[in-house]
């Protein structure tokens, strides 16, 4: 009887505590828990990479047999392998649809200039384009908006443990597919190498949703990827597949997602990723041979990047050098500029885009017409050149895709801007690119195309299309290298075409800040490893030049987008700091048997998305941390009521009976039980619930004086979620506060306290 009343006491002081309305402080950090989507604010989430202990997932793992087990393994071989099947027959769809789409328009653009209808032929070419533009611009504003820019920023987020609204969705992974063909037929300065990253994550993450209840595909072998670990896993195989698939560059694609994508690495993950990259391979290449000769329409004639620049001969000296350290330093400033304006013309856009999808199909038209208006207008500026002498092809190109254009010259004479404009992306960086095509651009034609691709590229990025940044720094790059080389000429030893190949690798540097990646991408799409040297020391020139400038383009725009990033290093700020100083409350906490109308007042009136379980007298000699529970299993829990009248221990024996661990696994998509599916009656509520079986009792802790920069430094390499503070000295609370990403950022920090200096 007294234990019964002592409990009745606890309760009602519980219940005032978590029934006070929330505290009104400075200390509570708003501004970075939401992100830009889209053109939407969206509240975003954390991963939880963190082994979850408690007596439903312990008994999980005593039980497994070494069949199951190895049921595990090869499942998620076979998962990694349907990753790399499914990207690359994505990869191979995406170049066959652009090249006959942007064949078809080309195709009847040439025909009308051959019969010298000028203005039908810009009318063909602009309204072509315009509606393959609006159709790209529909899918992104109506379907996802998620889908539009180049999805490398929330693939790089998502790794890194945010977790932020639909950007990993089915409906993303649709418009990214059709969006991206429609936008780069559509003949904008974009690209679809950089989609591919996102559609390859995207890709994965739907292989790793662990089954759907909706459709009824819930496999019992499936149950084991209910978890983010195992997502993690498959996205980083499902982004470094979408790199094989856009340039054919296996080895680059597994670096990229090393250093580019991917936050947490290990050797086991080292080789699936491989292994990924090496399915895209085999299968692309066998698509390329079957498709020579014609066979697929236009896409035997290009789509898949591969640049040849074998035949050029590889010898250099001392002022060759002087001439690399030049070209590699330009593209460090030009690529730091390119960050700088693509930014502001984001930030722009951005306010453009809230206005609703009308406004982002406008915006998009408009960018369209501006973008054909170029593309027609500026190679009447050319002048025309005469044919070179003893061509094996035909000059100028009539009919299909060729280097030589003929636009509105004299017969034996061809247009060289028209030659780029009129063609894929794709196949005008082949002719920038080419070794054997000395001669055939003039100076006035490699600097008005440079312009026009700079500019066009800038303005063209952030607009509701699904768009790459690497096939518009690669043409600017490759014309201003090739620029370089046209004006050093008989100055230098390397062909013009090496120096086009080393003008993008330095505009890559300066732009998108990686080394290693990209110089193993280079030299997969050129063939040539005598070009190692070269290509390292202008990768490293620019990259530091750029680095003095601004930061890469992909951190910009995470940061733009509100992403809650970690980044591998503690602010110097932090260090001034301890875990207590940005704690935000109030700390909400449940006892280990805690009454049901308590748990549901404190779901319906907080988002926090795990809560300490303390044990309290009668059940422990003082209160102490029993762990840590999750809401999503609280609302699992508080669905199958498994409710006691008393406040009595129920022990795990009689919860195991109907539930099992991946009941509390993570629902695909998000769409686990919601707080609106509970059916909780009045009576109910006075009942109560034990916590123990569910409760997470080895979660991480630091010690309140450990210093803000070393708590950073362990919350984010171990990929957690949630990370308690507790007590130094006896006395206090078990529990102090709970740390969560949005803690360490800055805007949180430096809002606390605004006298820091963010870069001391």
């Amino acid at each position: 009887m007294e234990l019964e009343e002592n409990s009745i006491e606890i309760d009602k002081k519980r219940e005032m505590k978590l029934r006070q309305p929330l505290l009104v402080k400075n200390r509570r950090n708003h501004t970075s828990q939401h992100a830009i989507v889209g053109a939407n604010i969206c509240p975003i989430e954390s991963l939880d990479y963190e082994i979850i202990e408690n007596d439903l997932f312990k008994q999980d793992w005593r039980s497994r047999t070494r069949v199951e087990i190895l049921q595990y393994v090869s499942l998620k071989w076979t998962l990694v392998l349907l990753i790399g099947l499914s990207t690359g027959l994505v990869g191979f769809f995406n170049n066959l649809a652009v090249e006959n789409i942007a064949g078809f328009k080309l195709f009847l653009t040439n025909n009308l200039m051959l019969q010298e209808k000028y203005y039908q032929a810009f009318a063909a070419f602009a309204c072509c384009n315009m509606v393959l533009a609006a159709v790209a611009a529909a899918l992104c504003a109506y379907i996802s908006p998620a889908a539009a820019g180049s999805g490398i920023p929330e693939v790089k987020a998502y790794l890194n443990g945010v977790d932020a609204h639909s950007i990993l969705a089915p409906s993303t992974l649709f418009v990214k597919i059709f969006g991206s063909v429609f936008g780069v037929a559509a003949g904008f300065v974009v690209g679809k190498e950089g989609p591919m990253v996102h559609t390859g994550a995207c890709i994965a993450s739907l292989f790793g949703q662990g089954g759907s209840r909706k459709y009824h595909l819930t496999w019992k072998c499936l149950r084991y990827f209910k978890n983010d670990r195992d997502r993690r896993d498959l996205i980083t195989c499902g982004a470094a597949a979408g790199v094989a698939a856009a340039f054919c560059a296996p080895v680059g694609g597994v670096l990229f997602a090393l250093e580019e994508a991917a936050s947490w690495w290990r050797s086991a993950l080292l080789w699936r990723t491989f292994f990924t990259t090496a399915v895209v391979a085999v299968l692309l290449r066998g698509f390329i041979e079957f498709c020579k000769g014609g066979k697929c329409g236009l896409f035997g004639e290009g789509g898949l990047i591969m640049f040849d620049v074998n035949s050029a001969k590889v010898a250099y000296s001392s002022t060759d050098l002087l001439a690399v350290i030049s070209v590699g330093a330009i593209g460090g400033i030009l690529g730091s500029l390119y960050n700088f304006l693509v930014d502001k013309v984001l930030r722009t856009y951005s306010i453009i885009n809230k206005r609703g999808p009308s406004c982002k199909i406008l915006l998009v038209v408009t960018i369209s017409l501006l973008t054909s208006c170029c593309s027609y207008g500026l190679p009447w500026l050319s002048p025309c050149i005469p044919c070179p002498r003893r061509l094996e092809d035909h000059c100028p190109t009539i009919g299909r895709s060729g280097n030589y254009k003929n636009f509105q010259c004299p017969p034996k004479h061809y247009n060289g801007l028209a030659s780029l404009f009129f063609s894929t992306n794709d196949d005008a960086i082949r002719k920038v690119l080419s070794s054997s095509s000395d001669g055939e651009f003039h100076l006035s034609t490699l600097f008005g195309f440079f312009v026009a691709v700079y500019c066009l590229g800038i303005v063209t990025y952030g607009i509701a299309v699904p768009s790459g940044l690497f096939i518009p720094v690669i043409l600017a790059g490759s014309s201003y290298g090739r620029l370089v080389g046209t004006l050093l000429g008989s100055h230098c030893e390397l062909d013009a075409g090496l120096f086009s190949l080393l003008g993008a690798a330095s505009f890559l540097g300066g732009t998108m800040r990686t080394t290693v990646s990209l110089c193993v991408i280079l030299l997969e799409l050129t063939n040539n490893l005598l070009m190692l040297p070269l290509m390292m020391l202008v990768l490293l020139i620019s990259k530091s030049v750029a680095d003095c400038f601004n930061k890469g383009v992909y951190d910009q725009i995470v940061k733009m987008k509100g992403l809650p990033y970690m980044e591998a290093h503690s602010e110097p700020y932090m260090r001034h700091l301890v875990a207590s100083d940005v704690l935000s409350g109030p700390l909400v906490s449940f006892s280990g048997v805690e009454k049901v109308g308590n748990i549901l007042h404190a779901l319906k009136t907080r988002a926090h998305n795990g809560f300490p379980v303390i044990d309290e007298p009668p059940f422990s000699n003082a209160a102490e941390l029993c762990g840590l529970v999750l809401r999503s299993h609280l609302l699992v829990l508080l669905k199958e009521k498994k409710f006691t009248k008393l406040r009595v221990l129920m022990g795990s024996a009689d919860i195991m009976d109907r539930l099992k661990a991946h009941d509390f696994g993570k629902a695909g998509l998000g769409k686990g039980v919601r707080l609106e599916d509970l059916d909780i009656e009045e009576e109910e509520m006075e009942m109560y619930i034990d916590l123990h079986p569910i409760a997470n009792t080895s979660p991480y802790t630091v010690v309140e004086t450990m210093s803000l920069a070393k708590a950073a430094i362990f919350f984010r390499e171990l990929g957690l979620r949630h990370l308690l503070v507790v007590p130094k000295t006896p006395g206090k609370p078990p529990v102090v506060g709970i740390l969560t990403r949005h803690d360490f950022m800055a805007e949180h920090i430096l809002g606390l306290y605004p006298h820091f200096n963010p870069h001391d």
